[in-house]
């Protein structure tokens, strides 16, 4: 039992420094991006104002990813994507745009498993396929995991070293389709830190969510990474 206690503090600590060494590495591309003219300087985030973070998963979709990067670009706003390995075969130059365009790439399953009810081989498997095929285009493994259903499979930190993110606003969108319906969800419970569920499957996602933005900037909110939330 004591070892496994060691074990399990060497993990979370290996964890945490992969996350640290991550970030240092994000900050220096979003400095040279910067400094060489490639990078916008309204998209970095500032302390002053309270910070939230815009989620979407099981992406890419080959219609509303790309129309959703071109509402975050134009708005100058970063979000997070959590792809699903299996969406990302055929979908190549899209996650090639969202991780070029500065979003936070993070992992989703390759089938959109739950992850405590399959076997620990198959929670593995679904995990690394998926972060290597992320690997294989951006040339950053995932640091970031959302588990589907946000059911995270117990020790399972011990074996994958990827830090599990859910979120305290879920939208419902790919239930209701309805923009009225996200934004009355969104408007009544995001605060300060608010970590934001959505989805970039749907017309009425992409359409909420640029609202969303819209909206919660001219109340004084800025959007950020998860990364920026969670840890630096």
């Amino acid at each position: 039992m004591k070892s496994r206690k060691i074990l399990k503090s060497a993990v979370c600590i290996g964890i945490c420094l992969c996350v640290l060494m991550w970030g240092v590495k994000r900050k220096e591309n979003v400095l040279y991006m910067a400094v060489n003219g490639e990078g916008d300087a309204g998209m970095q985030p500032s302390l002053e104002k309270p910070q939230i973070a815009l989620t979407f998963d099981d992406g890419p979709n080959k219609k509303y990813t790309l129309e959703l990067l071109e509402g975050l670009k134009k708005r100058k706003v970063l979000a997070t994507f959590f792809l699903m390995g299996k969406n990302i075969e055929g979908n190549e130059e899209i996650v090639k745009k969202i991780y070029e365009d500065g979003h936070l790439i993070g992992n989703h399953t390759y089938n959109h498993v739950c992850l405590n009810q399959v076997s620990e081989a198959k929670a593995k498997e679904e995990i690394e396929k998926t972060s290597n095929q992320i690997f294989e285009i951006t040339g950053e493994y995932p640091v970031f995991i959302r588990p589907p259903f946000g059911e995270w499979r117990r020790n399972l930190e011990l074996y994958v070293d990827m830090f599990p993110v859910f979120w305290d606003v879920d939208t419902l969108d790919w239930k209701s389709k309805n923009v009225s319906a996200i934004m009355d969800i969104v408007t009544n419970q995001v605060r300060d830190s608010s970590i934001i569920l959505m989805h970039d499957s749907y017309r009425s996602s992409v359409d909420a969510a640029l609202k969303i933005v819209d909206t919660l900037k001219e109340k004084g909110y800025e959007f950020v990474t998860v990364d920026r939330l969670l840890f630096l």
